[in-house]
């Protein structure tokens, strides 16, 4: 306002909040806080991953870090198809085009799992994992989803909705399938423990 006879100005404050930063955390915050009371983080509505999955969907871009990462990791651990997706992964494009990735893997092309995410970035680049209607089609896939958004710190709506969160691609690929080489290791304890148990019923049998 101005008081005229002086030409002074003053500035009366009426509402305030931060900018930034702060503005897009209230947005997460509040975002948060609506899914909650609906209960769509609720335990109960977790589905298991599967234990030896054939077919594995991801939702991510086609040129980033993220889906060569999860290729390696995966190929490395566990024979399985690897089927990409690719969708923009970073502004207001991103959310309906990764929720047709995941229409698409339930409705379409069916799979034993799903990965959505992508690698790290700015708490802006990250930010259109905090969509509503993306969080409702995370909720209603049918097929498990893991939500691989960011790095280790980064947490967004994704992760809290789906069935499991991974830290990052990398490790949404580990937590994706089982180690080769550990699930060898326990067939053939068990084969030593099985030929060992056979072995002394055969010798009972003779004495």
């Amino acid at each position: 306002s101005v008081y005229e006879r002086s030409g002074a100005y003053q500035l009366n404050v009426v509402k305030m909040f931060p900018s930034g930063v702060g503005e897009l955390q209230m947005r997460f915050e509040a975002l948060k806080r609506k899914l909650d009371a609906l209960g769509m983080f609720d335990e109960a509505h977790k589905k298991p991953l599967p234990a030896f999955p054939r077919s594995i969907g991801v939702v991510t871009s086609a040129t980033g870090a993220a889906i060569q990462d999860i290729r390696t990791v995966i190929s490395r651990r566990w024979p399985c198809r690897i089927l990409l997706y690719p969708a923009v992964v970073q502004g207001p494009d991103a959310p309906p085009q990764i929720i047709r990735g995941i229409e698409y893997f339930n409705h379409v092309h069916p799979v034993d799992l799903l990965i959505v995410g992508r690698g790290g970035g700015s708490q802006e680049d990250l930010f259109c994992f905090n969509d509503e209607a993306l969080a409702q089609a995370i909720f209603h896939s049918t097929i498990p989803v893991i939500s691989a958004v960011g790095h280790e710190i980064d947490f967004s709506i994704s992760d809290f909705v789906a069935d499991v969160r991974a830290a990052t691609p990398s490790a949404a690929a580990e937590l994706a399938v089982p180690d080769r080489t550990e699930i060898l290791g326990r067939v053939d304890a068990l084969q030593h423990r099985l030929q060992a148990h056979l072995g002394g019923m055969v010798n009972r049998k003779h004495i």
